[in-house]
């Protein structure tokens, strides 16, 4: 499974992307995707934190 911070790292694609695009469903559908990506960094934020046996190697409860 990812990390936290893999998933916000998508988040962040996601919104860079949606910064150059020109037509404003793309935009939407972009921010959109990073929605979705940050509620999947914070579920798995509270998944470690539920139970810390989960966390990847280097991952901690701040999503590092």
């Amino acid at each position: 499974m990812k990390k936290a911070s893999e998933y916000r790292e998508h988040a962040r694609d996601c919104r860079d992307l949606a910064a150059q695009m020109a037509g404003a469903q793309q935009r939407e559908q972009l921010l959109s995707m990073a929605e979705h990506w940050e509620k999947l960094a914070a579920d798995r934020l509270d998944l470690i934190r539920r139970h810390p046996e989960l966390a990847s190697e280097g991952e901690r409860e701040d999503g590092g």
